[in-house]
Formats: structure tokens, sequence, C-alpha cells
């Protein structure tokens, strides 16, 4: 599949149904876990249960333009999408991420034996039972995985970009923090 083909498959079959609660922080890197469900394209009626986290490195107020990092994404593993070309990809469409680091470290890979709609209430009442306000619950393509695990963790950024931004500019002018940034 395509780039392109991949990126509208993923914008328009992608559902974050549980975001997560906690921001994440402007200080030092956080650890974003997750649950990526999607529907399995070998045996039909199942669910491929796909649970990691991403690190985002911590933010900072002066950066290089425009120079994202993913690894573990597999990008060119799974859509033989380079990552340069994803960025240009990304780029000429006016999207633009933060330039940080991007970490996904998938953990376990599994099959839920069930439909992808009983997958998401069960693992919805399951972080709901356990409280877990960390950890977001996202369903996708199995093809395009790594393009909606991205739509999820750049709405995780978005979610609070003014209050971060106001906090980053307050510890400067406050002196907290790196000072070598």
């Amino acid at each position: 599949m395509d780039i392109e083909k991949a990126w509208n498959r993923a914008l328009k079959n992608t559902e974050i149904i549980r975001a997560r609660i906690k921001s994440l922080s402007v200080h030092g890197d956080t650890h974003v876990p997750y649950v990526l469900l999607s529907e399995s394209t070998i045996n039909m009626g199942d669910t491929v249960v796909r649970t990691g986290e991403v690190v985002v490195a911590k933010p900072s107020l002066i950066v290089p333009p425009l120079n994202p990092q993913f690894k573990g994404f597999d990008f060119e593993e799974g859509q033989h999408i380079g990552e340069d070309s994803l960025i240009n990809f990304l780029i000429v469409r006016g999207i633009s991420l933060p330039s940080m680091k991007y970490d996904n470290k998938t953990s376990s890979l599994d099959i839920f034996e069930g439909r992808l709609s009983e997958a998401i209430k069960y693992y919805e009442k399951n972080l709901q039972r356990k409280e877990n306000i960390k950890t977001g619950l996202i369903a996708g393509p199995e093809d395009c995985w790594q393009i909606s695990l991205l739509i999820f963790i750049c709405s995780q950024i978005l979610k609070d970009v003014n209050s971060d931004i106001r906090k980053l500019l307050d510890d400067y002018r406050k002196g907290i923090g790196n000072s070598s940034e």
C-alpha cells in the first residue's frame, strides 16, 4: 500500500476509544502506554492486540525545525515507507510534528478471539476497572497500525499544547530546567 492510501485509510478508520487522561510531561520523557486493536486480516472474526508504549522525548523550546525522529514504528517493514518519505509526506500536507523523538516499544502482539467490537468492550472495561488513566485505547487497521498509532500520539500532544507552552515559558522565565537548552 502506498503512503497516501495508508494515510487515508488510517485517518478514516482510526478511532481513539479512550484517550490518555494524564498530560504529557514538559519536564522529561513521557511514557505513553497503549493498546491498539485491529481486525485480523488473517483470521477473520479475531482481533489483533498490540500493546506497548511510545516514549515521547522531553520537549524543548529550541529545536531543529521539522525534524521528528521515529524509532520502533517499523514504517519500512510494514508500509515500505522510509522515515524521510513519511516526514516529507506530512510536511507537504501541512502537518508538522514537534521535533522530538518518538520511540515505539511494542511489548506484545496477541490475538483476541472475538470481533473488534467485543475486544473494544473487553479492554475498555479492563482499563476502567484498573483505573488506568495513562493507557490509551485505539482501534485502527492492521495494515497501517503505525499511522494509527502516530495519529493517537499526535492527538495527545495537541490536547495540552496551549498549557504546555505556558508551562515551558513560565519555567524558562523562572530558570527551571536544564540551562543547556
